[in-house]
């Protein structure tokens, strides 16, 4: 079994519009929101085996916060073609994860991750700043990841009641 904690970035800032998309820190909410998010995954006991983010100021924050509370103390990957990824390039790095790693967590950004969680199961939502997707995969291997093979475990955001 292969499982993908899909993570939306928790929210950003448009403060200052000079900055360049790639460079928007979190705003307050934001900086609230992430280690919130972290400390739920970590009281369902959910520790991964891999980081994999978007290198994006924000997404950067968001993972390093989330990591921090679930005690994840590995190397993060920031991967710089997460960031403006559709479907099918998120996809394909979701199938090149290396099959020694089981639990994922994948950081990134919309409408990518929508589209992503939407090729795998049933999904109409959108997912929110710094939501969290779970799906399960019924499979050995990473490459062999689909829809067919897809349940979706849980979707959790700040504001949903706990």
């Amino acid at each position: 079994m292969k499982i993908l904690y899909i993570i939306r970035h928790a929210k950003s800032s448009w403060k200052n519009l000079d900055l360049d998309d790639f460079d928007r820190p979190l705003n307050k909410r934001g900086k609230h929101d992430a280690p919130m998010m972290g400390k739920r995954l970590r009281k369902k006991k959910i520790m991964p085996d891999l980081i994999l983010s978007s290198p994006a100021k924000r997404a950067k924050m968001t993972v390093k916060s989330i990591a921090k509370k679930v005690h994840y103390d590995k190397k993060i990957v920031f991967e710089k073609s997460i960031y403006e990824a559709d479907e099918h390039i998120l996809q394909s790095i979701v199938k090149t994860i290396d099959d020694k790693y089981n639990i994922t967590f994948l950081i990134g950004h919309n409408p990518g991750l929508n589209d992503l969680i939407e090729s795998y199961v049933s999904f109409d939502e959108n997912l929110p700043t710094c939501g969290v997707v779970c799906i399960r995969f019924t499979c050995k291997h990473w490459s062999d990841t689909n829809s067919k093979n897809a349940t979706l475990s849980f979707v959790d955001y700040p504001k949903r009641l706990t």
